[in-house]
């Protein structure tokens, strides 16, 4: 179909040239053509041709995907069995507890478990809004096409529609000519919600349910609680982002709020007007009969409207009341709005109450109870919003607040979000913003500083109430943060609010910049080990410690499965609760379509019960002991090595000339900078950038440099592959890196690291590819990268030379952009060579479906 848009649109020619560039790339992996022969083809055309070629590889990928996406649903519902349930299932983690540790076990942990997605509007999705909605669209054909008789007309006019959207797509631009602001952030995120999450949530907890009691679900009051909670950080992550305001965290909650009233006023409804039990049959109780005489005495015309309509149907009058009272709440008519999500639970379990004394349990327990289950989970803020703020913005602040003179613009904008923080709690409760994350925390003072200024943004009024969280993002941070919560615990107004949740507490843990601080390797210990002290930590102070994974959605920001991830946290570090951040792309992927979301999330369930479990804990410890020695020599070298890279002097010129790193920016992928400040050096560079940029370049480095050099210090090959197979983090990080190295294209990459000059600096990197490549198959025991998953396998191979052709278009505009000086270009040239480049970045995102 794409093939035909093309030739309408383009003529047969463009169809045949991009036809000569696919049937080269697929060419050369087999040998029978050469890359200079693909340089040749591509140099030949003129720009305008190159640009339209590059954008039809582009929306191939885009196409590709959704295909993909399809398949996995089709695979989903087929394995789908209420007898067998599929692996990584919420059923699965069921009977294996009940089989191994008792029902008593099995409640205690299903009660305490909680999930804690935290969504984020860090720039690393490509596509622009109209691209992800115009695939939206064609998601929905899709379904049409695989529901519609063979032959039919109704076949032949999915097909019609399919071609017309995917000629829609074509004709979209694939470039943002404006840049996001936080706003527009929020209202992309919010589209998740409306097509899935809030639809799959419940979904959820009914699996959950029925695999607890498969007999009794729908019927006997529910045994599965909610646990999962939604937190949000766009419109309330400011650090290094000046354009989140406190206006704009206002109006992002404010936001929010209008999106999930109406979410559940529709849901609300829908639910009251199939309620049509008859009063003779299924009387209602005193308490509902009683509510319902007040509210006829305070709102007569809305009850006799709505008698008028449900005569004799008290059950569904109260919800069709529930449902105008909602309307009310979103409108902010006073007189008639909520006070607060409680009051409306109060009123759907005074419904659900009545109906299981009348004898209708099933319409107690059914579609009621996911009503309920939505408005326990999402309230009336849908997502708590979290602020975010660098220390050094909060020592600086105070350092003037202390003076008593003039005070900084800057410095009154803390202080006006914090008063914002006490808005939003007073008009939506305390749960929709109480959470306040310190970026780069090195002592408790970091922490200190946040409740100081509360006291000076309202000093005639009450404070607002907050959890002040340190956020620990370097190498060094991480070794040191439980004497910083040591720290912590010395504070007057930490110790209060420990009194009061329980002696509850949180912490944030950075995987991006810990990464790109000693790389992926030494990462990944020094995280497992600060997860491991912070659980002892905690149970030596007798703390509930939750703890937050900052990670990305790619490898070499801490992304992969997030299921398999969990399982190999420390023993003690995730006990029944998981908390991380999805964002950018990961957010698309995991939330387009409601099976993969359900999937996910369903996955994510698994893996906290199970992780939380003593055998798997016991297992974990015994194999972390004995392969700790083996894992520190591999780190110390591991981490030697990247640092030597790093650190080569001019390297961060280098890593501009030999990537897309500089252009970039001129994506508009967020509303936020790339960089923290006006500083050039690698120190300063946002990890996003820095991953998306080697993503580029088809060398991933981020997500496996240091690593050969790490196993080759190993002195025993035989206990590099017992470790593989007895330790979950050891497997799961040579996993990643065998799947960022399949990744990862050799002859391509050589290509972008000459336009460096620097063929020392070539060498070192291909080098370490060689050798990581060679011992991770030998560790893994795999003759080829992958063979151990062969559904994924296949998808890389299958997507590798179509990326090659984007590489390729890539390597020529950005070897000309290089050159610019020596060559003389045009204005005209170099703007269009800007532009290729820019489309042939969103085209290799889309293919590898990884940006930063």
């Amino acid at each position: 179909m794409l093939g035909t848009v093309m030739a309408e649109s383009g003529g047969e020619d463009l169809l045949s040239d991009v036809e000569r560039l696919r049937r080269a790339v697929i060419g050369a992996r087999d040998g029978s053509v050469s890359g200079e022969e693909i340089t040749e083809l591509v140099d030949s055309w003129p720009l305008e041709r190159a640009k339209q070629v590059a954008r039809a590889f582009t929306v191939y990928f885009h196409l590709a995907n959704l295909a993909e996406e399809h398949q996995r649903i089709r695979a989903l519902r087929e394995r789908d069995d209420a007898d067998n349930p599929p692996r990584e299932s919420l059923a699965a983690a069921v009977h294996a507890i009940r089989e191994s540790a008792g029902e008593e076990t099995l409640r205690e942990l299903v009660e305490n478990m909680e999930f804690h997605p935290v969504l984020t509007a860090h720039p690393t999705e490509a596509r622009r809004r109209a691209v992800s909605t115009a695939i939206l669209r064609i998601s929905g054909q899709l379904d049409r096409l695989h529901g519609a008789h063979p032959g039919s007309t109704a076949e032949a006019e999915t097909k019609r529609r399919l071609l017309e959207e995917i000629d829609l797509l074509w004709r979209t631009s694939q470039l943002r000519y404006t840049k996001l602001d936080p706003l527009d952030e929020v209202r992309t995120a919010l589209a998740a919600f409306d097509e899935t999450i809030f639809q799959v949530v419940p979904e959820i907890y009914r699996a959950l349910d029925a695999a607890i009691d498969p007999d009794g679900t729908g019927r006997e009051p529910v045994r599965a609680r909610p646990f999962v909670r939604y937190g949000s950080w766009i419109g309330g992550d400011r650090d290094g982002n000046p354009f989140v305001t406190h206006d704009v965290t206002r109006e992002a909650i404010s936001i929010q709020a209008e999106h999930v009233l109406r979410a559940l006023e529709n849901a609300c409804g829908r639910v009251a007007r199939t309620l049509t039990v008859y009063s003779n049959l299924t009387p209602a109780g005193q308490e509902l009969r009683d509510a319902l005489a007040a509210a006829e005495a305070g709102y007569p015309r809305i009850m006799a409207e709505i008698t008028k309509r449900s005569p004799n149907e008290p059950h569904r009058q109260a919800l069709l009341f529930a449902t105008e009272r909602l309307r009310a709440t979103r409108e902010r008519n006073a007189d008639l709005a909520y006070r607060g999500p409680e009051e409306f639970l109060t009123e759907l379990r005074r419904v659900q109450d009545s109906l299981a004394r009348a004898g209708a349990a099933r319409q107690a327990n059914g579609e009621l109870q996911h009503l309920i289950w939505q408005a326990e989970t999402f309230g009336f803020h849908l997502a708590e919003l979290e602020i975010r703020q660098h220390s050094e913005v909060h020592a600086q602040a105070l350092e003037e607040l202390r003076a008593g003179g003039q005070v900084s613009e800057r410095t009154q904008e803390v202080l006006a979000t914090l008063r914002v923080v006490a808005w939003i709690q007073e008009r939506f409760g305390v749960d929709a913003c109480r959470r306040y994350i310190v970026s780069f925390t090195r002592s408790a003072d970091d922490i200190a500083a946040v409740y100081e200024l509360a006291e000076y943004a309202m000093p005639t009024g009450q404070t607002p109430v907050l959890d002040v969280i340190p956020l620990f993002e370097t190498g060094a941070d991480l070794e040191a943060s439980p004497h910083v919560l040591d720290g912590m615990l010395r504070l007057p107004r930490m110790r209060a609010r420990l009194e009061e949740t329980g002696r509850r507490m949180e912490v944030m843990l950075g995987y991006s910049d810990s990464a790109k601080d000693v790389g992926p390797v030494s990462a990944t210990l020094r995280l497992y080990d600060a997860q491991a002290h912070l659980a002892s930590w905690a149970e030596r102070n007798d703390v509930r410690l939750t703890m937050f994974h900052g990670r990305g959605g790619s490898l070499g920001r801490g992304g992969g499965p997030a299921n398999r991830a969990l399982l190999a946290q420390a023993p003690g570090s995730v006990a029944g609760r998981f908390k991380v951040t999805e964002q950018g792309e990961v957010i698309f992927a995991r939330y387009g379509q409601r099976a993969i979301a359900h999937r996910h999330i369903e996955q994510v369930g698994h893996a906290v019960l199970m992780a939380s479990t003593e055998e798997v804990q016991e297992r974990a410890n015994a194999a972390a002991s004995k392969y700790r020695t083996l894992a520190d020599g591999i780190s110390r070298a591991a981490h030697d090595a990247y640092r030597s890279l790093i650190e080569t002097e001019g390297f961060a010129e280098w890593f501009s000339a030999v990537s897309p790193l500089e252009e970039l920016g001129e994506l508009r992928l967020g509303s936020r900078p790339s960089r923290r400040s006006a500083a050039r050096g690698l120190d300063d560079l946002r990890a996003i950038p820095w991953v998306f940029a080697w993503t580029q370049t088809r060398v991933n480095l981020p997500g496996w440099f240091g690593l050969g050099t790490g196993l080759a210090a190993a002195p025993d090959l035989s206990e590099l592959q017992a470790a593989y197979n007895e330790w979950p983090l050891f497997s799961s990080l040579l996993d990643n890196a065998e799947m960022s190295l399949a990744k990862t294209d050799r002859a391509i990459a050589e290509r972008y690291l000459a336009l460096g000059g620097r063929p020392e600096l070539t060498r070192v990197v291909l080098d370490e590819f060689d050798r990581t490549s060679d011992l991770v198959l030998k560790v893994t025991g795999h003759e080829r990268l992958l063979e151990n998953r062969s559904v994924l396998s296949r998808a890389v191979d299958l997507r590798n030379p179509y990326v090659d052709a984007l590489s390729h278009l890539q390597l020529r505009a950005l070897s000309a952009l290089r050159g610019a000086e020596e060559e003389s270009l045009s204005e005209e040239d170099e703007r269009h060579l800007e532009r290729l480049l820019l489309l042939t970045v969103n085209g290799v995102a889309a293919g590898l479906q990884n940006t930063g």
